[in-house]
């Protein structure tokens, strides 16, 4: 692509992202949104690198008090049964799928209220960033190798994460809850900003805008509150949830949104799992001294191998490939 025609791209993508920040699009501005996205297969990258850097830019507004409408409380209901799936098709729909924006699946079926559901399975694979908007007006950004299948109803809505680690940017609808059920975790909001990220017993999860409540299944009457800026785990072994006021990590955390690892003194072990994430060829340490030593700055999460060479360069090691296998040595 031309750079004048990538700077334009840039500026439309910045201005789609202050645009869709100020809430959901009408039929005609999504569907002019469609077209702009189709038109160009790298545009939805842009549009994902403008909406992160204005969610940095904004910290102040969603570290400000809080003025956080109560949801109505969720009660836990059976997943709803759908009937056979079908693929989406056709229209400006289909130019997304084409841009890498698709993938997702539409199914008729009722909730167990007998309303109108509407379904979604959408899935990343390993080292892909997709941000996918939701029948309600919501968006998820979904990282590498995640999967979630979403049930919109009139009295609810609902996602189950199955896998990975999303960020969801919720349309405000007070008479419908947004409940995300990670195993037996629950995190519901009303309209705000926030990620889930499965994990072994439980799951991560950070607020960059508003509030949250968590709890775990059989136990709804225990809930922990999230505001803006603040991270916690969650899992049914522990009697509570720990809550940490730490935007500046949220932000670390949450810089895979534009392809980006964010260190600030985790061990070299660490990193080395999260990169490995998004790539095939693999990162190995080769001495178990090294893997604890701390490391400070931004890396690309589809780079393992500049990687590798940066920190070898600043811990005074070597870099060794092998076949699809990148060894750091002392």
């Amino acid at each position: 692509m031309p750079v004048t025609a990538s700077i334009m791209d840039d500026d439309d993508a910045v201005r789609w992202a202050v645009r869709l920040d100020a809430g959901p699009l009408d039929e005609a501005e999504q569907a002019a949104l469609d077209a702009w996205i189709a038109a160009d297969e790298q545009r939805a990258g842009a549009l994902l690198r403008a909406e992160a850097t204005l969610a940095y830019l904004d910290r102040g507004r969603a570290l400000a008090p809080l003025q956080h409408e109560e949801a109505e409380p969720y009660e836990e209901e059976a997943p709803p049964r759908f009937g056979r799936r079908l693929f989406l098709v056709g229209g400006a729909l289909g130019g997304i799928c084409a841009a890498g924006l698709g993938g997702f699946m539409l199914w008729p079926g009722q909730d167990e209220g007998g309303l109108p559901a509407r379904g979604q399975e959408i899935a990343t694979i390993r080292g892909e960033v997709r941000r996918v908007p939701l029948a309600d007006g919501s968006f998820a950004s979904l990282n590498t190798a995640s999967r979630i299948e979403v049930a919109m109803g009139q009295g609810r809505r609902r996602v189950r994460l199955d896998q990975g680690e999303v960020w969801f940017q919720v349309a405000h609808d007070r008479t419908r809850p947004f409940v995300v059920e990670a195993g037996d975790v629950r995190v519901q909001a009303v309209g705000t900003a926030f990620s889930v990220r499965l994990r072994n017993g439980g799951a991560d999860v950070l607020v960059t805008e508003g509030a949250v409540e968590t709890w775990v299944v059989g136990r709804e009457s225990q809930r922990t509150r999230l505001a803006a800026g603040s991270r916690g785990f969650v899992s049914g072994a522990a009697l509570r949830t720990e809550v940490a006021q730490a935007p500046e990590a949220v932000d670390r955390a949450l810089a895979w949104r534009v392809g980006d690892i964010a260190l600030n003194g985790e061990p070299l072990s660490h990193a080395v799992a999260e990169i490995n994430r998004y790539n095939e060829r693999q990162l190995v340490i080769g001495d178990p001294a090294l893997a604890r030593e701390p490391l400070v700055g931004y890396f690309r999460t589809n780079d393992p191998e500049n990687f590798a060479r940066a920190v070898a360069a600043m811990m005074g090691g070597h870099v060794r490939s092998e076949g699809r296998t990148i060894r750091i040595e002392r």
